[in-house]
């Protein structure tokens, strides 16, 4: 008796499901289903990471500026850094093979679900004179990508903390087959496409 309460204490809580996550499963998936026709609910696509990419170009000499630029990503994406490293020498860009020319975060379920919530909700619309993003970023896969010009429209960033404004780079991968099928997933989910 005392065996099961024990076990019954130690069980881990259950994880709060994100409200992106909840539109996706109530509102999107029937969406898609009924627009495109599938059979299951397992061949609507869906996002499977978003992966953010920020370049060090010019300051890639100076390891305190670059150790600042990667913590501010890190605030936005809310995991650690991977650092990228030139795959080759380039003499007129003055960089070595192997040195470090940028950082990237890729994200998977909650934080990406949380992250992609933040963009939409938060970040774009705090964007000056924003009239929507592009609808033709599309790679031919399904998967979408976009810029970020400044790093202060997320709130994690204090704007007196930062050193320069910098953007970075967002790219949503998806499982759809299709453009046109990753940007009704997108549009369904609130993405903010020029019209």
């Amino acid at each position: 008796m005392a065996k099961k309460a024990v076990a019954a204490e130690t069980k881990p809580e259950a994880r709060e499901i994100s409200r992106m996550q909840v539109k996706y499963n109530t509102e999107v998936v029937p969406a898609l289903m009924k627009t495109f026709g599938y059979k299951t609910v397992m061949e609507v696509p869906k996002i499977s990471k978003i992966v953010l990419n920020m370049r060090f170009g010019d300051i890639k000499d100076n390891s305190k500026s670059m150790q600042m630029a990667t913590n501010e990503l890190e605030m936005i994406a809310g995991q650690k850094s991977v650092p990228t490293k030139a795959k080759n020498s380039v003499a007129n860009f003055k960089v070595r093979e192997g040195q470090q020319v940028g950082a990237m975060v890729t994200l998977r379920r909650d934080r990406m679900w949380n992250f992609f919530d933040k963009l939409i909700s938060i970040a774009l619309p705090r964007v000056r004179d924003f009239k929507g993003i592009s609808g033709n970023s599309f790679d031919g896969r399904g998967n979408y990508s976009m810029g970020v010009k400044e790093q202060l429209i997320f709130p994690e960033i204090a704007y007196d903390q930062i050193e320069k404004v910098r953007g970075f780079d967002v790219c949503i991968t998806t499982t759809a087959k299709t453009d046109e099928e990753a940007k009704e997933l997108l549009k369904l989910l609130g993405m903010p496409f020029a019209r």
